[in-house]
């Protein structure tokens, strides 16, 4: 409870000052007032247009993220392991990691049209490489005789990958999960804002708000995407500590 109290202090300080000056004029009026952001979050979540628009984005950045994170964690480990294997994948990611992914989402549209295809195909894109380097060197970093130890016990090479390497990159990979979650959110917001054919999203809402004026609208969607984010990295964290039993502080919260 201690903790709790200390995470919401500044969040909750924020709230009240933001509060205040709005109500006394003090701000734009295009940032609305926590309360009045609050009222509408209300009314959304008892029409249930919130929990549909909520559905659709989970639902693209979710899909993306989990074909993202996969690949990018399996030829992560592979690599690290694997000589061949990082001789043919490390320049190929170090040559397209710094390209701004989404300069490809009109190529994607091009071939996928404005559908939740394109927009799942660049988010998987984003989170593989975060997730890929983040494994790459889990496996990297472990120590040679802790493999020197296995082979010496009579390890086979897939029970070294397997009971070594892969327990050991863990951690990398967790926060490799993490960074590879916050771009999933990213990319959804920035996909939906670009265009949508079913005119639902989280980022739709957004930008449907931001041109009709509705300010309060538009705070409210972009404060659903910064709850579902949130939820989303603490429910990483909780599978990670259970997990990862052995290193109960590094996942801490």
């Amino acid at each position: 409870m201690r903790r709790a109290l200390e995470a919401l202090a500044l969040p909750l300080s924020v709230i009240a000052i933001w509060e205040v000056l709005a109500a006394a004029g003090a701000l734009p009026r295009y940032v609305s007032r926590p309360s009045a952001i609050g009222a509408e979050l209300w009314q959304l979540a008892r029409s249930g247009d919130i929990v549909e628009h909520a559905a659709v984005s989970l639902y693209r950045s979710m899909t993306g993220l989990l074909i993202g994170a996969l690949s990018g964690i399996v030829l992560g480990l592979l690599s690290g392991a694997i000589r061949p294997v990082a001789i043919f994948f490390d320049p190929l990611v170090a040559f397209t990691n710094p390209v701004p992914k989404i300069a490809i989402l009109p190529v994607l549209i091009v071939w996928f049209g404005i559908t939740d295809t394109s927009k799942i195909v660049l988010i998987a894109i984003t989170t593989f490489y975060p997730c890929f380097l983040a494994a790459y060197a889990g496996v990297r970093q472990v120590q040679p005789a802790w493999i020197w130890a296995a082979r010496n016990m009579g390890a086979r090479a897939d029970q070294v990958f397997l009971k070594v390497l892969v327990p050991a990159a863990m951690p990398h990979v967790v926060g490799g999960l993490r960074i590879a979650l916050a771009l999933a959110f990213i990319l959804m917001f920035a996909s939906e804002a670009i265009g949508t054919a079913h005119r639902a999203g989280l980022g739709f809402l957004v930008i449907f708000a931001e041109s009709g004026g509705r300010f309060d609208l538009m705070l409210s969607a972009i404060a659903t995407i910064g709850l579902l984010g949130f939820a989303a990295d603490r429910l990483l964290l909780v599978a990670a500590r259970r997990v990862l039993r052995w290193q109960p502080e590094v996942f801490r919260a």
